[in-house]
């Protein structure tokens, strides 16, 4: 019998099955798992011949790849090539990279990114900072959750943004005492500016592309569910022909699914043109195969859509309750439509008036069509509405949770705590009443919002506190009653999110049979404190077999 491809032994193996069983070898041949071996490497050792590669784990752990069920690879790319505020935390940091930017780079626009609102009096940063170190050229720097942009008067002057410009209907601009546009644009309003914006080409894109997947790839990230793919920002900006044309070359090395984008402007009418870019944008790596729905925003700028007013900081009630950015009518009538053509709809929902409408509109595909397998599920699910806890389980809704954020930091106690108030505060992201309820757990990134390292997020859901090097002050841990254990993390970011991808027949899990997409840490996580889940690296990552990714100490 022909022998093995490559092998791992001489340490733990995270099987990720049904029954989180362990074991201590893995064979592959032909880019797929032949063996694994229990105790004493069960056997595996005869696979080993003169051509097998040995990789020796020398006590550290084996996982399967990693998924991230909601990132955004190409458009963290492009930050990275663009004026990147991401490593920066302060005012002045962020005001002396933009200029060193600026300075070194002669650019008609100067576009970037990742502020944090935190950094800023009431999370809005001014045209005037911009002003004093870039006057001659328009500058358009998107916060580091994407749901708002930090402009100079360059850019508000060639958008046409004055004193009189009326704000639109799912935005805001941010405006001073006397209702001068202040230098932020919330939401909807981004869109009066970033349609001005130059075009990427085409290899500026795919240069993107392949730069956010090699990043991913070190960090042991074999599949990805592309949160917007489409033409949100023109088909300039759409990513989805940088996959096709990857994976055209042999360049696309991941495992993606795209979520094409529901254009919250049009309704049901615009569902012919996403069926027809389902069929334009799939292959074997790539398949556009979802529906991409934004709900709301976020809470920090008061967009995020609540079944209650947003508070004043004080403890008493605004007229403000957020925005429902796809009428609960329309969504309730699109959904079920998506649903039969057989469309997975991932869903962006912070707040809990945004969660319940699109439970509901799930509810109404089940009354209309029956139960698919279309395995739809809900990213974010920051404020859930007690009442609506079990509805997921019930309704076959996956939580797809961005856990890196679950925890006590600037932004949370100085932008959201004081304005959600009590008890609406205490329902942030209810990991642990969800697993407890019954409900299959997926987990993301969000990246380029934040860190795609799904070590570090893992320990937050662990611990309800910041990862080491992710922490921005000391702080206690948040909700603590919501954590949920090592083991149900790691699943979540493993088969939990192959489940959500339509992988799992072939990746999410080490078994026999399954595709050979693995993970090298360089520790097992499990053999030690849980306050140090955060600090493991990832050394190697393989997909299909094949190393895509190996650290300079591995």
């Amino acid at each position: 019998m022909r022998g093995a491809d490559l092998v791992f032994v001489g340490g733990a193996v995270f099987t990720g099955d049904t029954v989180r069983s362990r074991a201590d070898a893995v064979a592959v041949r032909d880019g797929r798992i032949i063996a694994v071996g229990r105790g004493h490497d069960d056997g595996i050792r005869d696979l080993i011949d003169a051509r097998a590669e040995v990789v020796d784990l020398a006590g550290r752990m084996l996982v399967p790849g990693f998924q991230d069920a909601h990132v955004h690879p190409v458009w963290g790319g492009l930050d990275m090539l663009r004026c990147n505020l991401a490593d920066d935390a302060t005012r002045e940091q962020y005001l002396a990279r933009i200029a060193a930017y600026a300075a070194a780079h002669d650019d008609e626009w100067i576009l970037g990114g990742g502020w944090q609102m935190s950094a800023f009096p009431g999370g809005t940063p001014t045209a005037a900072d911009l002003d004093a170190i870039v006057p001659d050229r328009p500058v358009f720097l998107t916060n580091r959750d994407g749901h708002g942009a930090w402009v100079n008067s360059r850019a508000l002057e060639r958008a046409g943004i004055r004193d009189d410009t009326p704000d639109p209907a799912d935005g805001r601009i941010e405006r001073l005492p006397g209702g001068a546009p202040s230098g932020t644009l919330h939401e909807g309003a981004m869109t009066l500016v970033n349609r001005l914006l130059p075009e990427d080409s085409a290899d500026r894109m795919l240069e993107a592309l392949l730069l956010g997947q090699r990043y991913l790839h070190s960090f042991g990230i074999t599949a990805w569910q592309d949160a917007i793919v489409g033409s949100e920002y023109g088909d300039a900006a759409d990513p989805a022909p940088s996959y096709v044309r990857a994976e055209r070359e042999g360049l696309l090395t991941g495992r993606v699914v795209g979520s094409l984008w529901f254009d919250r402007t049009r309704g049901i009418e615009q569902i012919p043109d996403l069926v027809a870019a389902r069929e334009r944008f799939t292959g074997e790596r790539f398949r556009a195969t979802t529906i991409k729905v934004m709900q709301d925003g976020v809470a920090e700028n008061f967009t995020a859509a609540m079944l209650e007013p947003y508070g004043d900081g004080h403890g008493h009630p605004t007229d403000n309750s957020g925005i429902s950015f796809v009428p609960p009518e329309v969504l309730s009538d699109a959904v079920p439509r998506l649903d039969a053509l057989g469309f997975q709809v991932h869903f962006h929902a912070i707040g809990d008036r945004a969660v319940r409408e699109c439970l509901d509109a799930v509810e109404q595909a089940i009354v209309r069509n029956g139960r698919s397998d279309n395995r739809h599920h809900i990213a974010h699910i920051q404020v859930v509405h007690p009442d609506d806890i079990a509805r997921f389980r019930r309704l076959g809704v996956a939580a797809n949770m961005q856990s890196l954020w679950a925890t006590l930091e600037p932004q949370m106690v100085e932008l959201t705590l004081p304005f959600l108030g009590a008890p609406r505060s205490a329902w942030q992201y209810p990991f642990g009443d969800l697993m407890r309820a019954g409900t299959v757990l997926a987990a993301g990134s969000d990246w380029s919002v934040s860190s795609p390292d799904p070590l570090a997020a893992i320990h937050t859901a662990v611990n309800r506190q910041a990862a080491p090097g992710h922490e921005e002050g000391d702080y206690e841990p948040f909700l603590p009653e919501q954590a949920i254990d090592l083991a149900t993390s790691l699943t979540a970011y493993t088969a939990g999110s192959a489940w959500v991808n339509h992988l799992d027949g072939d990746t999410g899990t080490i078994e026999v049979g399954k595709l050979a997409d693995l993970a090298v840490l360089d520790r097992d996580p499990f053999d030690g404190p849980i306050d140090r889940i955060g600090a493991t690296r990832v050394l190697q990552t393989f997909v299909d077999g094949a190393r895509v990714y190996a650290a300079d100490d591995a």
